[in-house]
């Protein structure tokens, strides 16, 4: 037991070093709770941002399983399903789905279904297939609503905003983890709430909650915060712009 604690204790200070967290939160390693943090609050997003890849890891009170959830922000959400008409794919059916998560990542240090229970994952939308999907227009049957939520994940997975397969989370000996979450270059700037889950014998022992903000940094901000707040002016812009470069172009081609 002597030796338990020492080793929290070496672990929680070490925990503080790496990650700059509070001494409140190495305090609560010490004392066997389940403590996360990131090497970085934010991701920037500049001119040429390719992706980013954030360190988050923590300490639990001893062994168990690990599952980290990464999801945001939350919009409304429209899928559109296609027919062909006369050889044309058009638009049909239409459907929104409520504050739907534009970004949702996994973590965990084994196949998530061998320790945790259905009926958790269910209630902590645990997994892409248990995200909670309420349609605007109630007049879809639960059939059409299922097949359109299964398009919703498709397309998000394809644009890689959405991992079915958990990445891997590691355990240095049977207290400290971590693990490394990837933003891919496509994430919505907004508020990401990282949730972290710890499971034992099948029952979930501990939650932590910690938040990550992706925003856009100089040149890409100002433009896009001048876009957001005079989108008038900024479409004329816009306009003026194209117009000027048709105009340089067609002057350069027509002297050739």
């Amino acid at each position: 037991m002597k030796y338990s604690l020492l080793f929290r204790v070496f672990f929680g200070l070490l925990l503080a070093l790496a990650a700059n967290i509070s001494p409140a939160q190495a305090a609560q390693a010490a004392r066997g709770e389940l403590v996360v943090d990131l090497s970085n609050p934010m991701v920037a997003i500049t001119t040429g941002f390719t992706g980013a890849d954030i360190l988050l890891f923590g300490v639990t009170d001893g062994k168990g399983d690990v599952v980290v959830v990464v999801r945001g922000p939350q919009r409304d959400t429209v899928v559109r399903r296609k027919y062909q008409v006369a050889g044309v794919w058009v638009n049909k059916d239409t459907i929104t789905f409520k504050q739907v998560p534009g970004f949702y990542g996994l973590a965990s240090n084994r196949p998530i279904a061998e320790f945790a229970p259905l009926v958790i994952r269910k209630e902590n939308q645990i997994g892409p297939g248990f995200i909670q999907m309420v349609p605007a227009d109630t007049s879809f049957s639960p059939k059409e609503i299922g097949l359109f939520k299964d398009a919703l994940i498709r397309n998000k997975q394809n644009q890689g905003l959405y991992s079915l397969d958990p990445d891997k989370l590691t355990f240095l000996g049977n207290e400290l983890f971590r693990a490394n979450l990837n933003f891919p270059a496509n994430v919505t700037i907004g508020t990401y709430g990282i949730e972290v889950y710890q499971f034992r014998d099948k029952k979930l022992i501990n939650k932590r909650t910690t938040l990550l903000e992706v925003r856009k940094i100089g040149f890409e901000a100002g433009v896009y915060n001048f876009a957001h707040r005079h989108s008038l002016a900024y479409g004329v812009i816009a306009i003026l712009i194209a117009g000027m470069a048709g105009w340089l172009a067609n002057a350069v081609f027509r002297r050739v």
